[in-house]
C-alpha cells in the first residue's frame, strides 16, 4: 500500500507555521484467539498491525483541542475538568476520552492542534478505536513533556475507552501499546504482563473483512455490553469471585446454570480461556493442526454460544476453510468486521485468490487493499522510533 502523506505537512496547511510538529503512532491489532475474555480479566493472544493510526500535534498556550481527521472534518473543544460526550458514534468522542483519560491521572495540561491520519479501517475489528484513543493520549502527553510507562497507560486507557459507552476489556490497549514484532502477545491482566511468543516461521495469516461494519460506538453497543454482562451475572450467581477460580471447575459449574444466555456465555468464556492457553502451546510447539482447530472452536463458540457472528463472517469463515486454511475465526467485538485466517505462508496467495472468488466475487464495495489484509506482526506504540519505525530502524524498514 502506498504511504499516505505526513500529517505533520497537514498540520502546517491547516494550522499555520510554527514549530515543527510531533508525531505518534499506534497500530491496530487481530486478536488470534481469546476473544470476549479480557474484560473478565483473562489472558489473550492478539498481534499488533503494522497498519496504524497517526496523530501530528502541535502544543498550543491554552486548554484547546482541535483535531482534524480526513474524512471526518474538524473537531474543537476546550479541555476542562469534567468532559462531556457529544453525539453518539461522532469520532470525537474518542479524542474526548484520551483527553479525559489522561486529565484523571495528570491533571488538565495545555491543549493541542493535531491531524490524525489511518491506515486502518473503521469498524472492522481491528481495533481503529481503541489505537485512535492510545494514540491521541500519547500526543497529549507528549505535547505536555510527560512520559508514562505501560503500566500507567494500562491504568487509564480501558477505563477511558468507556466513556464512548463500550464496556471492553484492556486486550486492545495492551497490544496497540506493547506488541513486538514477529510475535503474538500473551496479555494477563491479573497481575497485568505481556509475554511475546514468536511465531514460527512458515505460519501466516490474512485478515478478511467481512464487508459488513462492526461499530460498537453505534447500534451494536448495547448487544456488546449485554455479553459483558452476561458472563458477570452468571459467575456471580454461581459464587465465584473470578474466572480464574472458575476455570479448574467451570463444567460442573456450568450445570447448574439455567440453558438460557447466561450459561452460554460462562461456557464461552471458561472454554475460551483454555482455547488460549492451547494456542500458546501449539505456537510454541509448531503444532499448526492444533492451533487451526481451536480457532474453529473457538468460532463456533462465539456463534453458537455468544451469538455474536453474522452471516457474513460465517460464510468468510467456510470460504478461508474451502480456499486451504488450517483455521479462521472471527476477530474482535463480532456483529461484522473481519476473520483471522491461519494458513501456511507458502498457501496464502492460494488463499487469498480462493477468498476473493468464493467470497467477494461480486460483492459491492470490495477493495482488495483494504478488506483482504496481510498480517505482519509488528510492534507497538512504545517500540516505535519517534518517526514511526521500529526502534533501530532506518525510515525505510
Amino acid at each position: 500500500m502506498q504511504e499516505p502523506p505526513d500529517p505533520r505537512e497537514r498540520l502546517l496547511r491547516l494550522f499555520g507555521a510554527g514549530s515543527r510538529p510531533g508525531l505518534v503512532e499506534a497500530p491496530g491489532r487481530v486478536n488470534l484467539i481469546g476473544e470476549h475474555i479480557d474484560y473478565h480479566q483473562l489472558a489473550v493472544l492478539p498481534v499488533a498491525l503494522d497498519r496504524r493510526i497517526r496523530v501530528a500535534f502541535r502544543v498550543r498556550n491554552d486548554s484547546r483541542i482541535r483535531a482534524v481527521s480526513a474524512g471526518y472534518g474538524p473537531r474543537e473543544f476546550v479541555w476542562t475538568a469534567r468532559l462531556d460526550p457529544v453525539a453518539r458514534g461522532d469520532w470525537e468522542n474518542y479524542v474526548r476520552a484520551a483527553a479525559q483519560a489522561v486529565a484523571g491521572r495528570w491533571g488538565n495540561l495545555k491543549g493541542v492542534d493535531a491531524v490524525v491520519e489511518s491506515r486502518l479501517p473503521a469498524a472492522a475489528g481491528l481495533s481503529s478505536s481503541s489505537a485512535l484513543i492510545v494514540a491521541f493520549t500519547l500526543a497529549l502527553l507528549k505535547a505536555n513533556a510527560l512520559d508514562a510507562s505501560f503500566a500507567e497507560l494500562m491504568e487509564i486507557l480501558p477505563d477511558g475507552e468507556q466513556f464512548v459507552g463500550t464496556r471492553g476489556g484492556g486486550m486492545d490497549h495492551a497490544a496497540s501499546l506493547e506488541s513486538r514484532e514477529g510475535c503474538a502477545s500473551l496479555v494477563g491482566f491479573t497481575p497485568l504482563s505481556v509475554r511475546h511468543i514468536p511465531i514460527p516461521k512458515g505460519w501466516s495469516f490474512l485478515a478478511a473483512h467481512s464487508l459488513q461494519s462492526a461499530e460498537k460506538s453505534g447500534s451494536a453497543r448495547e448487544d456488546y455490553n449485554l455479553r459483558r454482562a452476561g458472563g458477570t451475572t452468571a459467575l456471580a450467581r454461581l459464587g465465584f469471585a473470578s474466572y480464574r477460580e472458575a476455570l479448574p471447575v467451570a463444567l460442573e459449574a456450568a450445570a447448574r446454570l439455567q440453558l438460557g444466555p447466561e450459561r452460554d456465555a460462562f461456557l464461552h468464556v471458561t472454554s475460551e480461556a483454555l482455547r488460549v492457553r492451547a494456542a500458546v502451546a501449539a505456537m510454541a510447539s509448531d503444532d499448526a493442526g492444533a492451533f487451526g482447530r481451536l480457532l474453529l472452536e473457538s468460532h463456533a463458540s462465539l456463534r453458537d454460544r455468544l451469538r455474536v457472528s453474522c452471516p457474513a463472517l460465517d460464510q468468510l469463515m467456510e470460504a478461508a476453510m474451502a480456499s486451504g486454511a488450517l483455521g479462521a475465526r472471527l476477530t474482535g467485538a463480532g456483529f461484522g468486521g473481519c476473520v483471522v485466517v491461519f494458513c501456511p505462508a507458502a498457501d496464502r496467495a492460494t488463499v487469498r485468490r480462493g477468498l476473493v472468488e468464493r467470497f467477494y466475487a461480486g460483492r459491492a464495495g470490495f477493495e482488495e487493499r483494504i478488506h483482504l489484509m496481510d498480517v505482519r506482526p509488528a510492534n507497538g506504540a512504545l517500540h516505535l522510533a519517534p518517526d514511526g519505525a521500529p526502534d533501530g530502524a532506518s525510515n525505510g524498514a
